[in-house]
């Protein structure tokens, strides 16, 4: 097998402060592009998502998946001792990424001005759920609570009534994504300054851009987008989701006429043809029509009975089924790796588009670190001495496992 491409950010050392989802999956994508991380945990506790069920003997499936290949380093930044040490590592780093609110790193002494004082060159991001000014800046809040203000909680749903999302938009798409690329902009701007430079990732901020074509269509045409009611929301015959005969469903995106032409000849219904886009009374006949005839058969039956045809239909899966499609082995998105302190399987994926032809994603993941597990060796990397290290460590300003 041929020698990997060196990854892009091999060289870069990140601190990472954040908790539970977001802040940590930017970092993951910062890992699989070559980042060095050290995630920076309170001695006691440590990131709370290292105690979400399901649990292996005493890491959370959900930290094996987020936080593989990173290390972890367990200070106090309330203590003196702590700040000292935490302003050695940024001394030396590259990126330093947090998620409190706006106010929280001013108050432990540690707010952006203070670091780029120690490291002009050092890049600061901070995900927050309102950004670090406005009316909401200092509110508390998830995700769901993001995708409202957003105004996507409103437009998702089906016949006009809206749903939960089913997965963390906020926190991934506004949060974490627009966090990666605002640190790669600051790395590309810091190479032709030389200086560092501050992202201010707001969640609310960066979800409300994916309703961007939403907005720009209510904006022209003056009519409210509902749950549902939407082209591309459920609103029409040739896009939207079919129950099937066994209670699985199938996923109908045939919007161009080839494909809802193709659709209707492959299932019969020719008559159908020119019924893919209609609106108002005029789609009832056709959506009921194609709702009883889905249900006919089970979606394993039809998707063999479509199979050949290019006409936008997939079955809608479950996660396990995801997991185990032909394109997810063959992609080679999900794999699994052995704790050796846990002594299970962790689960771990790669969704990382980044990673050009030749980069390869570690064939053998780093597991997630233990709490602390990497305190003393960073430390002494950074020039703590061994008796330096075990004071902090005896007043509770460090923790090492």
């Amino acid at each position: 097998m041929p020698a990997a491409t060196p990854r892009p950010l091999e060289g870069l050392l990140v601190l990472d402060l954040t908790r539970l989802l977001p802040g940590p999956f930017a970092t993951l994508l910062l890992a699989d592009l070559g980042a060095r991380i050290i995630k920076i945990e309170a001695p006691i506790g440590g990131d709370y998502a290292r105690y979400m069920p399901p649990m292996g003997r005493r890491i959370s499936g959900l930290f094996a998946a987020l936080n593989r290949d990173k290390e972890s380093v367990a200070l106090d930044l309330k203590s003196p001792g702590g700040r000292a040490a935490f302003e050695a590592l940024v001394a030396r780093a590259d990126v330093v990424i947090e998620s409190f609110r706006p106010g929280v790193m001013a108050r432990l002494g540690l707010d952006h001005d203070r670091l780029t004082a120690l490291n002009p060159r050092l890049i600061g991001c901070a995900i927050t759920g309102y950004g670090q000014d406005g009316p909401l800046a200092h509110k508390a809040g998830h995700d769901l609570n993001y995708v409202a203000l957003a105004g996507l909680a409103g437009v998702t749903g089906i016949d006009g009534r809206a749903v939960t999302p089913g997965l963390q938009m906020a926190d991934i798409a506004g949060g974490a994504l627009f966090a990666a690329i605002g640190i790669l902009a600051a790395l590309h701007t810091r190479h032709t300054t030389g200086m560092g430079s501050f992202v201010d990732a707001s969640m609310t901020d960066g979800v409300a851009g994916l309703g961007m074509m939403l907005h720009a269509k209510q904006h022209l045409d003056g009519e409210p987008v509902g749950p549902g009611l939407d082209l591309l929301a459920g609103d029409r015959p040739c896009y939207r989701i079919y129950r099937c005969k066994d209670g699985g469903a199938l996923a109908v995106g045939a919007l161009e006429p080839k494909f809802w032409m193709g659709l209707c000849a492959a299932i019969d219904r020719p008559d159908l043809a020119t019924d893919g886009l209609a609106t108002g009374r005029h789609k009832v006949r056709p959506e009921a029509e194609l709702r009883a005839l889905f249900a006919s058969r089970t979606r394993d039956e039809w998707v063999a009975l479509l199979d050949g045809h290019d006409v936008c239909v997939e079955p809608v899966l479950t996660l396990d089924e995801a997991r185990d499609s032909a394109h997810a082995r063959h992609r080679g998105l999900f794999g699994t790796h052995h704790h050796p302190s846990e002594g299970v399987d962790f689960l771990h994926q790669y969704v990382n588009p980044a990673l050009l032809p030749g980069m390869r994603p570690p064939d053998d993941p780093r597991p997630a670190p233990q709490l602390g597990e990497h305190t003393r060796a960073v430390l002494e990397e950074a020039g703590l001495t061994a008796e330096a290290i075990a004071d902090l460590v005896a007043s509770g300003a460090a923790a090492q496992a």
